[in-house]
């Protein structure tokens, strides 16, 4: 994605004078400050504010995707290749999706009654979710939450994955 120049010109040149001159006078309180700059943000349109956001998290180090990595963590430290495979052994998956992928049809009710206690949905949309197989019917469990549920769905007829 491109930004526009003149778009980045105009969040530096508000008044006409540069963005840190307009910014920052020595008679100002903080407080007084902090509000002249959310009314000049205010006040810009919304394709500036967009700009501004995107400048924003550009000062700050940030992308879309969250912190910027710096390359220096302890898996670029490693320098081996077997290093690195041993701690993507070590980082085991902890959080787990549940997954319906089939029922048998004679236990639709028990199995829409089990998903209610374990989901806090109401009758409706616990039957909407049971009819939309396959489906995801509870994210981020541990595998300890995630046993006895899929221990009892199994139980009543449902084939249940954790992914």
């Amino acid at each position: 994605m491109r930004i526009p120049t003149k778009s980045l010109t105009t969040l530096f040149t508000l008044t006409g004078k540069p963005l840190s001159r307009t910014l920052c006078t020595a008679t100002e309180t903080r407080t007084q400050k902090l509000e002249r700059i959310a009314d000049e943000i205010r006040d810009l349109t919304k394709l500036e504010r967009y700009d501004y956001s995107v400048l924003w998290r550009h000062k700050m180090g940030l992308n879309k995707y969250g912190p910027a990595v710096s390359g220096l963590g302890p898996s670029s430290a490693s320098g081996s290749g077997a290093g690195s495979g041993e701690e993507a052994k070590a980082a085991e998956k902890s959080a787990f999706d549940m997954k319906l992928e089939k029922y048998d049809a004679a236990a639709k009710i028990k199995i829409i009654k089990e998903v209610r206690t374990f989901t806090d949905l109401g009758l409706k949309e616990a039957k909407e979710l049971v009819e939309k197989v396959p489906v995801v019917l509870k994210k981020s469990l541990t595998k300890e939450e995630a046993e006895p549920i899929l221990a009892k769905l199994k139980e009543l007829g449902a084939t249940v994955v954790l992914e």
